[in-house]
């Protein structure tokens, strides 16, 4: 049997060449094995490769062709039909047929193959190649790439943060070599395509993990619950910081009065994130949370039991406490220790010192908020993007958080308004309100301030966040 380089064809399961045009003498015939091996061997090669294409035009120059006698028969035309086939699926024939490794059509080696299609290169990959090892350094910088190429904003560091999440990492930054060179498995590789994938349909990086960090906790994250900006950490330590304060100017005093546990109201708290850095900075603290939507209540008091369970463990040294007892979860139990005065262990039992409430605040919400009597804070990330804004914000805010923790209202201030016109009812002699704003808003929020003498407020301090944008106000409650 002969392969012909010409216009002549041959059956590929055997028998004489047909003539062509051509002189059969013009024709170069190709010596061909004949053995029964590799004829079985072509004839299965031509079935796998049709199915594998998908129609009857298979790989390389394999096609349908009328013989002179104008039946339609299959048949090889010229070029490189066996050298495509091989390289396709010959590894896969030779398990099925039994056939030797040193069987090969033509005797080509694999250097010859052709270019083939991405389609035939993945079934040549899967039948034939054993896959390159893929390290996490090949994985971030693949999917830098093709985040680029999709226009998907911080192409790095989204990849980044999705391989360092799938090893188990905060940060690509803090694996080790060993880490970074090791090949990934097939389970880690599925991982990072399915996250990759979501973050290609611009879902915000914490949404594709799932979780996310604010100060020293790490929180759950689900749509369409607003994100806690790296800003808003700055809002938490204002706060502390303002506390911490009243404390000194306490302990300095020639005879110290008893200074009650600080109350602190946070309205529209979102994931929770506020709320429970404030009770984990300050351990006496009582803390009601609110927020409008069910889904955010819903979260707030799973993060609250996740901190619950897993942080307070790791906050004890922090406090110079030492822990004498623990449950199977590893909540304190009994008392923790300082030097030699015991305190008690509800200081930190932190499902003691949370309300969390499904409420829409208004003018008329003081009753509801007052559960622990008046406040010494009230805090509030509050919506505060003016409403002719909204439709220039990215595409993974539109798509899927909750525009309405982001509207502000024509001037920005619908919601702060609220939460000022209710401060007074709520707030102790001296407390204090703490927000988040626009740049734009503090000279708003002065004027309003000032409109309203008999709210007894005074902007006491304007604090810029970490672009130098004016960003954190400081409103305090005059005494009567």
């Amino acid at each position: 049997m002969v392969f012909l380089q010409g216009t002549r064809v041959t059956h590929p399961w055997g028998g004489e060449p047909r003539a062509g045009a051509e002189d059969q003498k013009s024709c170069k015939p190709v010596p061909f094995s004949c053995c029964p091996e590799e004829k079985a061997l072509t004839v299965v090669s031509w079935c796998l490769a049709t199915v594998a294409c998908g129609s009857t035009k298979c790989p390389g120059d394999l096609a349908l062709t009328r013989s002179a006698g104008g039946n339609k028969e299959h048949m090889w035309k010229p070029g490189t039909d066996f050298t495509t086939m091989r390289c396709l699926i010959h590894p896969l024939l030779r398990r099925l047929l039994g056939l030797s490794p040193q069987c090969v059509p033509g005797g080509l080696s694999q250097s010859e193959c052709p270019i083939l299609s991405p389609k035939q290169s993945s079934l040549r990959q899967s039948c034939s190649a054993r896959p390159r090892l893929v390290t996490a350094t090949d994985v971030v910088k693949y999917w830098q790439n093709v985040f680029e190429t999709n226009g998907i904003p911080e192409a790095r560091e989204s990849s980044e943060y999705i391989l360092a999440f799938v090893l188990g990492a905060k940060t690509f930054q803090s694996l080790n070599s060993k880490s970074l060179h090791t090949p990934l498995t097939a389970v880690q590789q599925e991982q990072i395509q399915q996250l990759s994938n979501k973050r290609l349909e611009r879902m915000p990086v914490q949404y594709v993990l799932g979780e996310w960090d604010f100060q020293d906790l790490t929180l759950k994250m689900r749509p369409p619950v607003f994100i806690p900006r790296p800003e808003t950490e700055d809002l938490v330590s204002l706060v502390v910081q303002e506390e911490s304060q009243k404390c000194e100017k306490n302990s300095g005093l020639c005879f110290p009065v008893s200074v009650p546990h600080p109350v602190i109201l946070e309205i529209g708290c979102g994931s929770g994130a506020i709320a429970l850095s404030l009770l984990c900075k300050l351990p006496q603290s009582r803390v009601i949370a609110v927020d409008k939507e069910k889904a955010a209540v819903d979260l707030t008091r799973e993060n609250a039991h996740r901190v619950h369970i897993c942080f307070f463990p790791k906050l004890l040294p922090a406090l110079g406490l030492q822990r004498q007892a623990t449950s199977v979860s590893g909540c304190t139990e009994l008392h923790l220790f300082t030097s030699c005065k015991p305190v008690p262990a509800l200081m930190l039992q932190l499902q003691e010192r949370i309300h969390i409430l499904h409420h829409d605040v208004s003018y008329n919400s003081a009753k509801q908020l007052l559960l622990w009597g008046p406040t010494d804070f009230i805090v509030s990330n509050p919506p505060y993007v003016f409403h002719e804004d909204m439709a220039s914000l990215d595409a993974e805010i539109l798509r899927y958080e909750d525009l309405g923790a982001l509207d502000g209202g024509d001037d920005g201030m619908r919601v702060i308004k609220t939460i000022l016109a209710l401060a007074p009812s709520l707030l102790k002699d001296s407390g204090s309100v703490f927000l988040e704003v626009d740049p734009k808003h503090p000279n708003m929020v002065e004027n309003w301030l000032q409109a309203h003498p008999n709210l007894l407020l005074v902007l006491r301090a304007v604090h810029k966040d970490f672009c130098g944008k004016p960003r954190f106000l400081h409103i305090q409650k005059q005494s009567r």
